[in-house]
C-alpha cells in the first residue's frame, strides 16, 4: 500500500525544509533533494509510530485521506494561492523586520 502527499520545500538561510502539507509532518537538509529524501523517512516513521499507538486511521480520516485498492488517496487541491492580508499595527511592531 502506498500513501500519496503533497510537499513544499522552502529555504532558510542554507537549508532546505520540506513540509507534507495534508500530514503536518516537516524535515529538512543541505539540499533541495536531501531534504526531500529526510521528509520521506519522517512520514515513513511518523506512520509507523501512528500504527503502533492504534491511531494511524483516525489521522489519515482527519486529513481527508480515501482507501483505494493500493493506495491512501488524498483529494486534489483545486487551487493554490499566494495570499496577502495586512496585519493590524498593534502586532506589527512586534515582528521582526524581514529586508
Amino acid at each position: 500500500m502506498e500513501i500519496q502527499f503533497t510537499t513544499n520545500v522552502i529555504r532558510e538561510g542554507r537549508t532546505f525544509v520540506a513540509h507534507a502539507q495534508e500530514l503536518d509532518v516537516s524535515s529538512c537538509g543541505r539540499t533541495k533533494e536531501k531534504a526531500f529524501a529526510n521528509l520521506k523517512e519522517a512520514v515513513r516513521l511518523f506512520l509507523e509510530e501512528a500504527e503502533k499507538m492504534g491511531n494511524l486511521e483516525a489521522i489519515l480520516e482527519e486529513a481527508g485521506y480515501k482507501k483505494t485498492k493500493a493506495t491512501m488517496r488524498v483529494p486534489k487541491p483545486i487551487s493554490v494561492q499566494r495570499v496577502s492580508l495586512p496585519i493590524p499595527l498593534a502586532h506589527a511592531k512586534d515582528l521582526p523586520r524581514i529586508v
